[in-house]
This record gives C-alpha cells, sequence and structure tokens, in this order.
C-alpha cells in the first residue's frame, strides 16, 4: 500500500490520477488531498477517498471546506504554507505535484527535504529552479518520476538503458490547435480557438501554453534536468497525430520510441505504479487504422515562445524563472481578454530583457525574480 499526497486534486491531472488511483484500492491509499479553489470538488473527493487532510489553498473558502467535512474524521487545513507542510507528514511515502505554475515550487521543495518521492506533473517547478530541485532531489536520495507523457515516455525509453549514453531526445508536439495558422491569422485567434485542443484534454493554463508552443519550450527546459542533457541534445518535433509520445536516440544511431494514444492515465499509473505496470481498460493503439504518422520541425517565427525557453535555458541563471512568471501574467492577461494572442510572446520577451539578471540564484532569489518579473510583465497590459 503506498500513501499518496496529490497537490491540485481538482484539476486535470489530479482528477484523473484519482481515477486511476480508484481502481487499485490494494495498492494505493489516499492521505492528503489539496486544490486553490474547487471547494466542491474537494469536498466530494474527500468523501470519496477519506485522506487524513485536505488543504485549500484559498483561506476564504476555508469555512465552507470545514464545515462540508465536520462530520468526517478529517482535518482540514487551509492556505499555502498548510500545502507546504502537509507534503511532510510521515505517513506519505509519495507526493504527486499537479499544482499549476510557480505556486508548485515551495511544496516540491518542501516534500523532498522530507524523502518522499515525487510524481511531477508540476513541470514549472523544474523550469524555475531545475538546478536546486535536481540537487536536492540527490542529495535526499529522492526519485523524481516524470507524469508529462513526453517525460514518461523518454523515462520508458531508457528504462533498462540507463548505462548508455544518449545522443539526443526528440520531444513530439501536436502542434496545438494553430499549427496551420499563418501570422494574420493568429493575431485575432480567441481563447475559446485557443482552449480547443486537438488531442489533449488539459486544464486551461495548459491547454494555453500547449497552443502558444510554450508548453513545448517548458518541457525542453524539463527534459534537460531530468535526464541532465544539454539544449543541443533536445530536439522538438511536432507530431501532430500524437501517437509517438518522444524518442531517444542512443550513441549508436538506434531511436527507441514510446507509443499509445493520447490518454494521460497511462503516464500517470506509470509514475505512481513504477517500476510496475497496472492493467488498465483504455483504449489501445490499433496500427490498422493509424495509417500514418507525420513530424515537422517547430515554426519558432510564428510561435517565439519555443525560441525564448532555448534562450533562457542557454542564458541560465533566473532566466527560466522569469520567462515562467511573464508567462503566467501573459496567459492570464490572454484567458481575461487583456491582451491578444501574439501580444503574449512580446509580454515574455519585454519582460525577459528588463528583470536583473542572477547567474547563480538561490532560492529567496527565485522568489524576488518572480515578483519582479510578474511587476514588470503586469506593466506591458494595457
Amino acid at each position: 500500500m503506498r500513501n499518496l499526497a496529490i497537490l491540485g486534486s481538482t484539476g486535470s491531472i489530479g482528477t484523473q490520477a484519482l481515477e486511476v488511483i480508484g481502481e487499485f484500492p490494494d495498492l494505493f491509499s489516499i492521505y492528503a488531498l489539496t486544490a486553490n479553489n474547487r471547494v466542491d470538488l474537494l469536498i466530494e473527493q474527500a468523501h470519496r477517498f477519506m485522506p487524513e487532510v485536505v488543504v485549500i489553498a484559498n483561506e476564504q473558502k476555508y469555512p465552507e471546506v470545514k464545515e462540508a467535512l465536520e462530520d468526517l474524521p478529517v482535518k482540514v487545513w487551509a492556505g499555502s504554507e498548510a500545502i507546504a507542510q502537509v507534503v511532510q507528514m510521515e505517513p506519505i511515502d509519495m507526493v504527486l505535484t499537479a499544482m499549476v505554475g510557480y505556486a508548485g515550487l515551495k511544496p516540491t521543495i518542501s516534500a523532498i527535504k522530507a524523502g518522499k518521492a515525487i510524481a511531477l506533473a508540476n513541470k514549472e517547478t523544474l523550469v524555475v529552479a531545475g538546478e536546486l530541485i535536481t540537487s536536492l532531489a540527490a542529495a535526499h536520495n529522492v526519485p523524481i518520476l516524470p507524469v508529462d507523457s513526453e517525460h514518461s515516455a523518454i523515462f520508458q525509453c531508457l528504462a533498462g538503458s540507463w548505462q548508455n549514453p544518449v545522443e539526443k531526445i526528440m520531444l513530439t508536439a501536436s502542434g496545438g490547435p494553430f499549427r496551420t495558422k499563418t501570422m494574420a491569422e493568429l493575431a485575432t485567434v480567441t481563447k475559446e480557438q485557443a482552449l480547443k485542443h486537438p488531442n489533449w484534454e488539459m486544464g486551461a493554463k495548459v491547454t494555453i501554453d500547449s497552443a502558444s508552443m510554450m508548453n513545448k519550450g517548458f518541457e525542453m527546459i524539463e527534459a534537460k534536468w531530468l535526464f541532465a542533457l544539454e539544449p543541443e541534445q533536445i530536439q522538438v518535433l511536432v507530431h501532430p497525430q500524437s501517437i509517438i509520445h518522444s524518442m531517444v536516440q542512443f550513441e549508436d544511431g538506434a531511436i527507441m520510441a514510446q507509443l499509445g494514444t493520447p490518454d494521460m492515465k497511462l503516464p500517470i499509473a506509470y509514475a505512481l505504479s513504477y517500476p510496475q505496470r497496472l492493467a488498465n481498460r483504455s483504449e489501445r493503439l490499433d496500427f490498422s487504422r493509424c495509417t500514418s504518422l507525420t513530424f515537422e520541425e517547430p515554426d519558432t517565427q510564428r510561435f517565439r515562445n519555443l525560441s525564448f525557453a532555448f534562450e533562457a535555458i542557454h542564458k541560465g541563471g533566473n532566466m527560466p524563472c522569469v520567462m515562467n512568471a511573464a508567462n503566467e501574467v501573459a496567459v492570464d492577461a490572454f484567458l481575461h481578454d487583456k491582451i491578444g494572442f501574439l501580444q503574449m510572446s512580446g509580454l515574455i520577451e519585454q519582460t525577459m530583457a528588463n528583470v536583473s539578471f542572477v547567474t547563480n540564484p538561490t532560492y529567496d532569489d527565485y522568489v524576488l525574480t518572480d515578483k519582479e518579473a510578474r511587476e514588470i510583465a503586469m506593466q506591458y497590459i494595457c
């Protein structure tokens, strides 16, 4: 029995993880659930899984959660500090970090320091502070198991071949809903169009990041830290069918790929149960219907965010943290109809050019950088 804490249990990854966990009650037990604002769903999850603790990050909603769960033997906490504390509780074996954005950094650090295995779905943690996180994980002998489909694919391809040097990896990208649109068309796309991903069901923020290809930039940075690679060893390939989830090329030229239908439950289950594979009833890939797999280079002229990610990781220091903060401001502004789709890239570019650069940042530097970058980014929103 593996005791789990699910950070972000009401989001897309969190809800799918609980569906997986619900199918294997003999293997997994929920010790803690956390959410930001979705009170009704958190309450429903608490009634079903009976965790020891639930945490609502929005402290204003604490009374509502507390009252709804007062008849259950469930502790109710509130606030971001409580999330960072709950992951340290002794019975927890693994923490699934499915929170969105920068907010996942502090509790992930807290969990690593407490020696908890990490199932990582919060890619921003490694984008913002990859060097810090990987060094802490090594110091505390904590495994970081990737949940993103692309990184899970690479992890699966490397299983059993860790001793063989990797020449490069190929991160596949669907290209999102705007893969074939011109710059003129991109200038007028709406949030409703951007939120309609052709292959994957994801939360709003990740879906917008996918449409702008920032998500693939984040995944490139995440892959660098997870697999100890240089940016030059990471190739991004647009693969509209989303059947090959990523590939590894070894130094002898052999390429291994992980294939499957676009279903996040497979990488979630693999991370939670590794090294075991759990049986599931998901749709199987039918090669008789899969008659064409295509690949193309990403267009970084139309989708500049991907080039910003390579620029940020090459510069290093706190620059990826700057980029992430600017992107979070940009996506929020776009979702609230304050800026257009292409303006998001302009905002990120300007912020990266104007935030103080720190070569060897500490955790406190990341906190200050995030704050400064958000303040500067806000200045570019009309």
